[in-house]
């Protein structure tokens, strides 16, 4: 079962100096429950479905699947609603982090996120990060949608 180990962080928009490129996210959420969810996601001239399972925000399961564009089209329009966000790729100490700079309703919201090896993998901050929000549900995405930041 391919396992996904990440933590999240907020980070301090003062320090962060972003590539100049990043790529446009839209997903949304055909169904979700506390414990799995299905998420749609157009990821710049990629269409792809997620199915997450499990209850722990820092090691869940995911499987991920490449869709045609046509069919991710159609699945966002059963969605309730969909979140909107730029993600930028700084690699920082061999480590990838991916920056989320959300817009429309989570506009003002940045989060960055780094997959790990395991969960005791030890890890340097970059200066850029403040505080670890991975077990704070209100940051997950699904809980965005509807929770959105702009209504906190």
């Amino acid at each position: 079962m391919p396992l996904e180990i990440e933590r999240k962080y907020l980070v301090k928009p003062e320090l962060l100096q972003l590539p100049n490129e990043g790529k446009k996210l839209i997903q949304g959420y055909v169904w979700s429950d506390p414990d799995k969810s299905l998420r749609i996601r157009i990821a710049g001239n990629k269409a792809l479905l997620t199915i997450k399972t499990g209850t722990n925000p820092l090691r869940r399961s995911e499987f991920e699947y490449e869709i045609p564009m046509k069919d991710a089209n159609e699945l966002l329009v059963l969605c309730e609603s969909k979140i909107e966000k730029i993600r930028y790729l700084i690699k920082y100490e061999n480590l990838l982090w991916e920056v989320d700079v959300f817009e429309g309703e989570n506009k003002g919201l940045i989060v960055a996120e780094v997959e790990l090896s395991s969960e005791e993998q030890e890890i340097n901050l970059p200066n850029w990060i403040n505080t670890e929000v991975t077990k704070d549900p209100k940051y997950l995405n699904v809980e965005l949608i509807k929770h959105p930041f702009s209504k906190w």
